[in-house]
């Protein structure tokens, strides 16, 4: 491989990586472990090798390009003022039991004990490493605002790593954090971070959208993510269709209803309902057999009520019941985005026993409640209002009550965002739009963190006034591993992947195509030359029985933005230059090529 220092940019000298020595190969199928195309297609391409579930090696193709991001990242980063740090892998467990995320984290973390039974982890994420150096090195005022940042190597023992490396157990991810003496400082600097992510995903290439967040285990307020959309996203997203209002289904807050007189509404019933342990069944029998003046009874005029256990961070377990419109589903995700790190399981058969006042099809309000005989504790969608008429268990085998009122004939103990979000519902935060959803990839995540971490673990300096404060935090994350799956996700096509130039792993690729000695000698010279010139050129100079179709094929499924093939168009003093995305050929003079292809990727 023919190899020389340089990026490729600002007229430094450019790399020829010469395909009969390159360290790849590409392949015609797709993995059997692979989902999505991704995935299919960083394996087939030899950017990405899997080693175990969750864990892949970089390959020479996939690690320029991951660089690449990272140098992006970088660049925005010290161009706010940040600076580069970076801890170790492997940490004490003494700072995460402080802020008692050693518990909080569960299986999610690799844990491992050295020769003299001292315990570690392999670093998540680190919040309490940068909250403690920040601690042992600065004291006054004076010293802030600060940002510092890494691009670091994290472990997470994911219960179902999927999708090669867009949910993986080792992943790169750069965090940064800033650190302000009061509440306007953080918002500063997160406008900063805010700022300087807009600028890194829009050189990636790909297509995102900001939404609002929940901040989840890691605490704090103020919190947005930046989603790459992809069909193959884990997130759900909506957007509302009148306002600016973007939100991750997790952070969607239901914009109640007006409470509602009651004066004057009929008394609580029950009534036989039997053999309506559903829904859709009790539906049918309330038409049938109670039918309403003004129209007929709907699922969302039920109250239906779920069971779950709670699985605390410390192993604890607690039952809970949620109650939702019984034309909605609850979301286990939104559910567990409200209460992490409190892991969330439907209650099986066993633990339902353990409740003799629950009646499987038929439990109402009257069974639950912390001031209830079966103690469990029962929260409400917020749409669950005082003066809201429901339809709901009455904890009898084959009975329903009908008329039941919130506030007069039973009062939850709290309210909670987790029924699904629905394409149409109404934007919370205007009066006339609804919500439609989409999927995308968690590309960035930044939130205000305030003073969580500073507070566990004593981060104070003095004031102006001499005065000890608290310092307040933020923290600012991307995932420059997972930027790379996320690119190709958005820009691959059915021959291949398809990068956008700022992060393709060269600038060309260079094609001899034919047998022809004076093919190759003219393809050589172009190589030297682009390098010379400062462009990276992938050069597929693999002669025998390597024919041109097979070069064709492995250009388009590696995806540099450009191809150059030297072949039959030399006897004329041609060389055909093609657009990776577009397929538009040109023929270019070979005594032009140099500046015509330096001037293409500079311009673009």
């Amino acid at each position: 491989m023919t190899l020389s220092t340089g990026t490729g940019r600002s007229g430094s000298t450019g790399r020829v990586l010469r395909m009969s020595q390159l360290f790849v190969r590409t392949l015609r199928d797709d993995p059997a472990d692979a989902e999505v195309p991704s995935h299919k297609l960083l394996v087939r391409a030899g950017y990405i090798r899997r080693n175990a579930p969750g864990i892949y090696t970089w390959l020479p193709l996939g690690l320029r390009v991951l660089r690449k991001i990272e140098n992006i990242v970088r660049d925005e980063m010290d161009a706010i003022g940040a600076q580069e740090l970076s801890f170790p892998a492997l940490l004490p467990k003494e700072p995460y039991e402080a802020t008692n995320r050693w518990t909080e984290y569960g299986d999610n973390i690799f844990r491992l004990k050295d020769r003299k039974d001292a315990e570690y982890l392999l670093g998540p994420t680190h919040e309490e490493m940068f909250t403690l150096v920040v601690k042992d090195l600065y004291s006054s005022y004076k010293d802030l605002p600060l940002t510092i940042y890494q691009i670091q190597t994290k472990y997470r023992d994911e219960a179902r790593p999927r999708a090669g490396i867009l949910r993986g157990r080792e992943f790169v991810m750069k965090d940064s954090y800033s650190f302000d003496v009061d509440d306007a400082g953080l918002d500063a600097s997160y406008q900063a971070h805010r700022d300087a992510y807009i600028r890194i995903f829009d050189k990636l290439g790909f297509d995102y959208v900001i939404v609002k967040a929940t901040s989840g285990a890691m605490g704090g307020s103020k919190s947005e993510e930046f989603l790459a959309t992809a069909a193959v996203g884990e997130d759900t997203y909506v957007r509302c269709s009148n306002c600016d209002y973007a939100a991750n289904v997790e952070a969607v807050a239901v914009r109640p209803p007006d409470a509602v007189p009651y004066d004057d509404a009929p008394a609580a019933h029950a009534e036989e309902t039997p053999d309506t342990p559903t829904i859709e069944t009790l539906v049918d029998h309330l038409n049938e057999k109670f039918p309403r003046a003004d129209r007929p009874w709907a699922a969302g005029d039920t109250l239906k009520n779920v069971l779950v256990v709670l699985k605390h961070p410390d192993g604890t377990r607690e039952p809970l019941a949620i109650g939702v419109p019984g034309d909605r589903e609850v979301d286990q995700k939104r559910l567990e985005g409200q209460l992490e790190p409190i892991e969330v399981e439907a209650m099986d058969d066993v633990e339902f026993k353990k409740h003799s006042a629950l009646v499987k099809g038929y439990i109402g309000p009257g069974a639950l409640g912390e001031k209830s005989d079966s103690q469990i504790r029962y929260l409400v969608d917020p749409r669950v209002v005082e003066g809201t008429r429901w339809v709901t268990g009455a904890d009898v085998p084959g009975s329903h009550v009908l008329d039941l009122v919130v506030g007069r004939d039973f009062t939850p103990d709290g309210t909670i965002e987790a029924a699904e979000v629905r394409e149409g519902d109404a934007c919370p935060n205007c009066d006339s739009g609804t919500l439609h959803a989409a999927r995308g990839i968690e590309m960035g995540h930044i939130f205000q963190l305030g003073r969580k971490y500073a507070d566990a673990l004593g981060l104070q300096v003095l004031d102006v006034n001499g005065k000890l404060v608290t310092v307040t935090m933020g923290s600012y994350g991307i995932g420059p591993s997972r930027a790379v799956a996320a690119i190709a996700e958005n820009t691959l096509d059915e021959r291949g992947l398809c990068w956008p130039r700022d992060v393709a792993p060269a600038d060309i690729h260079l094609v001899a195509a034919g047998k022809d000695p004076a093919v190759f000698e003219a393809a050589d010279k172009l190589a030297t030359d682009l390098a010379a010139a400062g462009i990276d050129v992938i050069y597929d100079d693999r002669a025998g029985k390597i024919s041109p179709g097979v070069k064709f094929k492995d250009a388009e499924l590696i995806g540099v933005p450009t191809r150059v093939t030297v072949g039959k168009g030399l006897v004329d003093g041609n060389v055909e230059v093609k657009d990776r995305r577009t397929g538009e050929a040109t023929d270019v003079a070979v005594a032009d090529a140099v500046t015509h292809l330096v001037g293409l990727v500079r311009r673009n």
